[in-house]
């Protein structure tokens, strides 16, 4: 299939939040545009669909834009731009207005959206549906995409992008991407005007997340091939509250849980978190993961217990008709006991960086959602902030690409993929084996808890595996598994670089050898530049 003839207004790599916004936002600009979808699976399969709390937004009377943003920065432990973070609250209220437009049913009480609190949170400010808010979006926004006119391609794994080739060997702007179709394994073109990279985070990475399996890192590995820098990629967010179960695979328990009550409990059934900080708790989730991951180290137990069953069964089940059901599953009543519940790998702070309207370092690329870096987060995400910087930078970018729609000159014919000199792999076994040796030492040095050494081993280990899958890539014909592979090493090289460069504990980044904050030096977002960096600067 080649699309280079006819090239798209936009192309959008990626299903989710993020993406199915910038793609509608479009579309209602100029019905007319061309717009094309990638999904690496099925549309609505995506982190989008797993997002249980909610969408932060300042909606009562007795809370305000200025306490949001407060709450933030100091999540954010000092490295928030705090543009980029005012821009995404302001804009709240609108992406909610959007979405009731677009069909989500969020709960409401008396007739007024009703609004719980997290972690992190000084008010009550998150708009939910039940313990599903992901899903309502989801499910509101694709059946608006399938309506739309949009071209959407399921099944269809992104290789690289494609960049214009100018006189001297250098490089302009992107003009399309290569992409698997995992059905028949050949590898098409598709030429484009405009793209976005909204293909989520790289979770992973790590042995254990929350995060469904396409969080493969895929759109920062990409635009990092492609000469863009990336920011703040030591910031990996554990969520606090995994299911521990062996059947459960890694089932998010949300943080509304603690945000109505729900208490943490050591093995013997005693409370822990006050003893790490006042707010107990309802602390931000980094220091949440830690705490869980100091007391199951030093009691040397699988894990802890988060109890909500103080609380009225009705109660329980209607807030949480979701885990609840999932728990059941697995012969836990959560409205008669505890839940067993771990820390795993669940967002992915950094990523490619951008302005407010999602361009990135390379002309005609844009990139929205958990794959981009705008400052928001700085060292730790504040729960419910992200779904939010979805829509609201979804709708910045949409509206940046609709005022460039019929400025912008032809593009070339692009070329088709070249298979000359690979071959089918009878050695699938390899691929199997190099991500459970990444992910596994991933997860031993480069985890919750880091150090110098820990750092060093998992560099040196990287290293020889991104030559070995270097040297796979090259011989054989891909396949969806190889392109993942192949991006979460990268992906895992640029996490592995920033923590060694971080040389102080801040946010979700803390080492051993340096546990306090700097407070000689400014604080500072760590930005990596690949050797193809773009002339073009976001900054």
């Amino acid at each position: 299939m080649s699309k280079a003839a006819n090239p798209y207004d936009l192309l959008v790599i990626g299903s989710g939040a993020a993406g199915l916004s910038v793609a509608l936002g479009v579309l209602a600009a100029n019905p007319k545009a061309r717009v094309g979808v990638l999904a690496k699976t099925v549309l609505s399969e995506g982190s989008t669909r797993y997002a249980q709390g909610g969408i932060a937004a300042v909606l009562d009377a007795a809370d305000s834009t200025e306490s949001h943003i407060a709450d933030t920065l100091v999540a954010g432990a000092g490295i928030c731009v705090e543009s980029a973070v005012r821009a995404v609250v302001e804009g709240a209220r609108e992406a909610i207005e959007w979405l009731v437009a677009n069909g989500v049913a969020f709960d409401r009480e008396a007739g007024e959206l009703h609004l719980t609190r997290e972690g992190g949170h000084s008010h009550r400010r998150i708009v939910h549906s039940a313990d599903a808010t992901g899903k309502a979006v989801e499910d509101a926004l694709e059946s608006r995409i399938r309506e739309s006119g949009a071209d959407l391609f399921e099944h269809h794994n992104a290789v690289d992008l494609i960049r214009e080739k100018l006189p001297q060997g250098r490089l302009g702007r992107c003009i399309g991407a290569y992409a698997l179709d995992r059905r028949d394994g050949r590898v098409h073109r598709f030429a484009a005007r405009n793209v976005v990279l909204a293909t989520g985070g790289a979770s992973r990475v790590y042995l254990y997340s929350s995060n469904p399996d396409g969080s493969t890192g895929d759109g920062i590995a990409m635009a990092w091939r492609a000469g863009c820098r990336v920011a703040n990629m030591e910031f990996s967010q554990f969520h606090p509250t995994c299911l521990f179960h062996p059947k459960a695979k890694s089932f998010l328990v949300t943080e509304a849980v603690r945000g109505e009550g729900g208490l943490l409990l050591r093995p013997d059934g005693t409370r822990f978190m006050d003893d790490y900080d006042p707010r107990g708790e309802l602390a931000p989730r980094d220091i949440v993961a830690r705490a869980i991951d100091d007391v199951m180290k030093r009691l040397g137990c699988e894990c802890v217990y988060l109890d909500i069953s103080h609380k009225p069964a009705e109660f329980v089940k209607a807030h949480f008709p979701t885990v609840h059901a999932e728990a059941l599953k697995f012969g836990i009543d959560m409205t008669k006991e505890p839940l067993p519940v771990v820390p795993a790998a669940h967002y992915t702070c950094g990523g490619v960086l951008t302005d407010l309207a999602g361009r990135t370092d390379v002309d005609n690329l844009y990139a929205v959602g958990e794959v981009a870096f705008t400052g928001l987060h700085g060292a730790n995400r504040m729960a419910s902030n992200s779904l939010l910087e979805c829509l609201v930078l979804g709708a910045a970018a949409a509206r940046d690409i609709a005022a460039r729609i019929g400025t912008l000159s032809d593009i070339p014919e692009i070329a088709p993929w070249d298979e000359t000199w690979v071959t089918d792999s009878d050695e699938e076994v390899v691929v199997a084996h190099n991500w459970d040796e990444l992910r596994r030492f991933m997860w031993d040095y480069v985890g919750i808890v880091r150090s110098t050494k820990r750092l060093e081993r998992a560099r040196h280990r990287v290293r020889l595996l991104k030559d070995e899958i270097d040297e796979y890539y090259g011989s054989f014909r891909v396949t969806s598994d190889l392109l993942e592979l192949r991006n979460l090493s990268m992906v895992a090289d640029l996490i592995i670089r920033s923590a060694l460069a971080r040389r102080e504990s801040r946010g979700l980044h803390f080492t051993i050898d340096f546990p306090a904050p700097d407070t000689i030096a400014p604080p500072q977002n760590t930005i990596l530049v690949p050797k193809n960096f773009s002339i073009r600067r976001v900054d």
